[in-house]
């Protein structure tokens, strides 16, 4: 049994402005628990724990919407907060451009991927970079007036060519993901 996840990889050049600006906000003392940067990625699809012999179908799965579609630009832009900034659980960064090809390929991952057993998302789905998630209200309001800064930023954009299956291991100091299977777009 393994913990995984369908997600698309992000290059150092992003990261390393995301670190940037975590320590930003982190010096707001905000009481959150912070995502490492080198494990922020746009997740696609959680699976969950699920048995090792379905990774193939998995894969299967996903080759045709992965591969049909061409590679293409995404551009990382603003930031704010689920719910809402009025009171911040998850503060995230969001996309613009290429946006809509994620959720286009999301959709038919969702259809492919239900044929062999996993339901669909409730909630519709909205593609993020997950910074971190509030433990508690304090430092809340001077965390907020730093985001606001970054509300309409530009972080970058990068080309995406592929989608990996990770493996997540859940350790003490936080979780290890290591690439299972990764599925080139535009074959």
């Amino acid at each position: 049994m393994l913990r995984s996840f369908l997600a698309i990889e992000l290059p150092a050049t992003i990261l390393k402005r995301i670190e940037e600006v975590q320590k930003d906000l982190k010096s707001s003392r905000a009481d959150v628990r912070w995502v490492s940067p080198e494990n922020i990625h746009l997740t696609l699809k959680f699976f969950g724990t699920i048995e090792e012999s379905i990774i193939e179908s998995i894969i299967k799965s996903i080759e045709g919407p992965v591969q049909g579609t061409p590679f293409f630009f995404l551009k990382i832009q603003g930031m704010g907060a689920f719910p809402g900034l009025k009171n911040p659980r998850v503060i995230w960064m969001g996309f613009q451009e290429g946006k809509e090809i994620v959720v286009a390929i999301q959709k038919q991952l969702e259809r492919e991927l239900e044929k062999i057993g996993f339901q669909p998302e409730d909630r519709s789905f909205h593609p993020h970079l997950t910074l971190g998630r509030m433990r508690s209200n304090r430092g809340k309001d001077e965390l907020v007036r730093r985001m606001e800064r970054y509300r309409e930023e530009e972080f970058g954009n990068f080309q995406v060519e592929k989608v990996v299956l990770f493996k997540s291991d859940l350790k003490p100091i936080g979780p290890i993901y290591t690439r299972l299977k990764t599925v080139l777009l535009g074959i």
